[in-house]
């Protein structure tokens, strides 16, 4: 599979807007972002095999930067030195045929939504308050993005993630927009479920602390 860069490149503006990061800049053929965060100080982000990859790959020998492949496992594992230890595989995933019809919250739930200037806040919540499953969403220069989506493991397998997808859906204001996630390998069969289509495998690797 491959992937284009400008689809990358959207996706990670959007990103980065929505969560208040830096925008990301160009580096080594791909893109950086400085987030400084405590467990993340930047991440590097390729849509295909570069030899900046293979640069950086060499160069880099402190923890909590990440490289980030729109390839496989095994692409990004040929480029690296023995330190750096893989993460689980993700996949980037776009919405053309995401289709929200005829989803229903099931009982003793209820959706709410928080809008901020960057993005909307979605959070299902039981009859007694506690968090079932919540995800954000931010729409930015053509490109609406869905992030951390996640569901608490006493309320899965309920519909509730693809009612949450439903929820922050509703916010989308431009029909033109690319919709577009990252997802782990359980939420890739769900978001498949809706009519998304897988459009690379995603592969991070890192130097362990």
């Amino acid at each position: 599979m491959s992937v284009e860069s400008e689809l990358i490149t959207g996706w990670l503006r959007a990103r980065s807007f929505a969560r208040g990061l830096p925008a990301p800049v160009a580096d080594h053929g791909g893109w950086r972002v400085d987030t400084q965060l405590p467990d993340e100080l930047q991440r590097y982000v390729f849509a295909g095999v570069e030899d900046g990859l293979r640069q950086l790959a060499d160069e880099i020998v402190t923890p909590k930067i990440f490289l980030k492949l729109c390839g496989s496992e095994q692409e990004l594992q040929a480029l690296l030195p023995p330190r750096w230890q893989l993460q689980d595989l993700r996949y980037v995933m776009t919405g053309e045929d995401f289709c929200v019809d005829d989803i229903s919250l099931a009982p003793g739930y209820t959706v709410q939504l928080t809008s901020s200037a960057t993005a909307t806040t979605a959070r299902i919540l039981t009859d007694t308050g506690e968090l079932a499953a919540s995800g954000d969403a931010a729409e930015y220069d053509g490109f609406f993005i869905y992030d951390r989506i996640a569901t608490q493991a006493e309320h899965r397998r309920r519909g509730l993630g693809a009612c949450l997808m439903r929820a922050l859906h509703s916010t989308r204001r431009s029909s033109a927009s690319t919709q577009i996630l990252v997802a782990t390998a359980a939420g890739q069969r769900l978001y498949s479920s809706l009519g998304w289509r897988i459009r690379s495998p995603y592969t991070t690797a890192h130097i362990p602390c």
